[in-house]
């Protein structure tokens, strides 16, 4: 396997990267390569070579600390409007799979949407080849074809470095000739982009009924949920849930990008759904948490630099049993606001930023991690069990309320 890896510091637009001793077997191909740069809004440049398409954008540069899973990172949907820098030194090893594979739900089976959803690709070490039994393409040419940036040859633990001590950057990856002004993604409505233009049922016919506003919903959720028998309707995140006939024994919220506030009609339809005389089940993930949040009464704020990777420790506040739990979010549920009736469900063991809501009574709850992974630890699949036993209005077989800390959760495929 080849790869190529530059000197650590950081280079001017104007200066070559210096190529390492063990990049010499494949030089010729960087001699040949697009010379792109990442600019940081506070003027720090970052030059390297293109492996994506050549094309200027602008987003919020983030960093993730997975080891693997970059196709389903790169299609996940709450990624929309970012610049994507892995922190693990060699990216694009096992190639891409199939996309035009689907599953028992006609959904692409490896991946949490049907495109590349980020705006860019940072990565230190670009490998020019790969091989994986699943794989169908490299990843450059899957970034092209979705035309979509990537630059290698940068040192991307020093970029971590930097937005950890500086907090959230914008930047932008520029190519020559094609300038473009730094925008902020979080001040427009991404979850208006990615969320779906009409409402699609699974296992139509099927009980209990459960309908899912879709804010940027993995593909990962929609298997979840249809695998259990449900009958999953799928709505568009501005659904009028108070005005409509749709009949449901559940609600969730789906993860999705950007600021919450933007999803104002969503909040909206919570809002209205958690003030029933007898309200339904409501179970919400990710940007679920905070929008059944912000419906509650509680805020949120944008945190330093979010939690993006596979590792994250939560601490469930009833067992004090901690789970390893897979993260992408960049905002999160201020504990102290939250008004009476509500605690806090699950917290941070690293940050102790708020990982989950619940109600003392009524029957809603949302976690701030994804339990459905892909990629990560399943450790918390048992949630989705927890949300259908109370809509099911069955006690619970085994939840993190009523069980010992050495007894462990599982869920039931």
């Amino acid at each position: 396997m080849s790869s190529v890896t530059f000197s650590e510091s950081a280079a001017p637009a104007t200066q070559a990267p210096v190529l390492s001793p063990v990049a010499a077997d494949v030089s010729g191909i960087t001699d040949n390569a697009s010379r792109g740069t990442l600019v940081l809004a506070d003027g720090t440049t970052y030059a390297g070579y293109s492996f994506g398409a050549d094309k200027s954008i602008s987003g919020e540069v983030v960093f993730n600390t997975g080891m693997v899973g970059y196709p389903e990172a790169l299609s996940d949907p709450s990624y929309r409007g970012q610049i994507l820098v892995l922190t693990y030194p060699l990216i694009g090893n096992y190639g891409v799979p199939d996309m035009d594979v689907k599953d028992e739900f006609n959904l692409p089976k490896f991946f949490e949407s049907g495109t590349v959803q980020i705006s860019g690709l940072i990565v230190s070490e670009y490998s020019f080849q790969h091989s994986h039994w699943n794989a169908v393409k490299s990843l450059g040419d899957w970034l092209k074809e979705h035309n979509v940036p990537a630059l290698f040859g940068i040192d991307t633990r020093m970029i971590t470095k930097r937005i950890r001590s500086l907090g959230a950057v914008l930047g932008k990856i520029e190519f020559e000739g094609q300038a473009t002004e730094i925008a902020d993604p979080n001040k427009t409505n991404l979850v208006a982009e990615v969320t779906v233009k009409e409402v699609t049922v699974y296992n139509k016919g099927a009980s209990p009924k459960i309908v899912a506003f879709h804010c940027g919903m993995k593909h990962n959720i929609v298997r979840y949920l249809a695998s259990k028998g449900v009958e999953l309707t799928v709505v568009p995140y501005d659904y009028d849930l108070p005005n409509s006939e749709l009949q449901y024994d559940g609600i969730f919220i789906s993860n999705g990008p950007g600021d919450p506030t933007m999803a104002s009609k969503t909040i909206e339809s919570i809002r209205w759904a958690i003030n029933q005389e007898n309200p339904k089940p409501i179970f919400g993930i990710c940007l679920g948490n905070q929008i059944l949040a912000l419906a509650a009464g509680a805020t949120t704020y944008k945190m330093k630099y979010g939690n993006r990777g596979m590792n994250q420790p939560c601490i469930d506040m009833r067992t004090t049993r901690c789970y390893i739990t897979p993260q992408n979010h960049g905002y999160a549920v201020d504990s102290n606001s939250l008004p009476e009736g509500w605690k806090t469900f699950f917290m941070n063991a690293n940050d102790k930023s708020n990982e989950g809501i619940i109600h003392e009574h009524k029957p809603f709850f949302s976690v701030q991690f994804h339990p459905e992974a892909c990629g990560g630890p399943t450790d918390t699949a048992f949630l989705f069990d927890m949300f259908l036993e109370k809509v099911n209005s069955a006690p619970p077989k085994l939840t993190v309320m009523d069980t010992s800390l050495y007894d462990r959760p599982t869920f039931s495929k």
